[in-house]
């Protein structure tokens, strides 16, 4: 009896245990736990701590309600040209209803590949091979707007959608190699020549610019060298006027005789013999009288009559090879 007791309170405790567990239910964050009751939908419940019925509730499903990003492998796509590009696209959605994420479509992540492909193929399949190609972003765009009607009906919400390549055929892949480098070497032939052209023009603006400063350079050194000159000039010439007003004032202080005078004038005639081109002398007939007076004063005094007076001799200085 004590047995039977001691098994029927463990098998009590047992199951207390197990009813509690599935009564009270933890729910994470940016999570949503949908319940049903009795099979049907009851509540949605929010992160944390939450208390169901046991046997009678029970969780279908934990809804991530974060933002999902999903890269779908690459899609086949028919141009209006005729021409198979295969697309690379990366959906960023988020489940803002898990209700509608849980019953109103099976399996969310296929579906919004699904309706991603769909949609696109449809898009591209109206535009060029070149259109396609240049407009990305206008792709993504659109493609957006198209699937964010049809995915609120899901309880999803599409944040974005980005193309990450387009690839067209080899052959054409090929073609559009060579012709971006032609281009890229048109490109570097013409940016050549602009360089070329430059440094060119910057050449002759340096060599014009270097004339011009050496012309305004010799300019500036003749404008100097002839003001130094006439700055020398004149002061020689200023040199001259006051020696010769000096020697005009010791003169005119001295009081000189004609005895001095001509003195003087015969210290000055080895000074004029000088030149090898003086090789006439003119002497005033004064000296004569002049040279009497000297030897007068250095000699005895005599007295003679005055000769009548006579015109200037030459005196020839004598030639460098003896000839007179």
């Amino acid at each position: 009896m004590y047995v039977e007791m001691l098994i029927a309170l463990v098998v009590v405790a047992a199951f207390a245990g197990f009813a509690l567990a599935r009564t009270v239910r933890i729910i994470p964050q940016s999570t949503a736990g949908v319940v049903e009751r009795l099979g049907r939908y009851h509540r949605t419940l929010e992160p944390g701590l939450s208390l169901v019925v046991p046997f009678i509730d029970r969780i279908r499903n934990l809804v991530d309600l974060r933002e999902q990003v999903v890269a779908f492998p690459p899609q086949p796509v028919s141009t209006a040209d005729h021409l198979v590009v295969s697309v690379d696209t990366v959906v960023y959605y988020q489940v803002t209803d898990a209700k509608a994420a849980t019953y109103e479509v099976s399996g969310v992540l296929s579906a919004v590949e699904q309706l991603t492909v769909v949609t696109l193929r449809n898009m591209i399949g109206g535009m060029s091979l070149d259109d396609a190609l240049g407009s990305r972003e206008r792709i993504g765009a659109e493609l957006r707007g198209a699937l964010s009607e049809t995915a609120a009906r899901w309880g999803i919400k599409v944040n974005r959608i980005e193309l990450k390549s387009i690839d067209p055929p080899a052959s054409i892949q090929e073609s559009m190699e060579r012709r971006m480098r032609a281009d890229r070497d048109s490109q570097s032939s013409v940016a050549a020549a602009e360089a070329h052209k430059r440094a060119a023009i910057l050449t002759a603006e340096g060599e014009n610019q270097a004339a011009v400063l050496r012309a305004r350079g010799e300019a500036e050194a003749v404008v100097l060298r002839a003001q130094a000159e006439a700055e020398a000039h004149s002061m020689r010439a200023k040199g001259q006027a006051e020696a010769i007003a000096m020697v005009f004032k010791a003169v005119h202080d001295g009081k000189p005789d004609r005895a001095l005078l001509a003195y003087q004038y015969l210290q000055t005639l080895p000074e004029i013999a000088k030149g090898d081109s003086n090789t006439v002398w003119i002497v005033p007939s004064e000296i004569g009288r002049l040279l009497e007076g000297i030897g007068g004063l250095l000699g005895p005094e005599r007295e003679e009559e005055p000769e009548p007076r006579r015109r200037p001799r030459t005196t020839r200085k004598p030639a460098a090879d003896g000839t007179p």
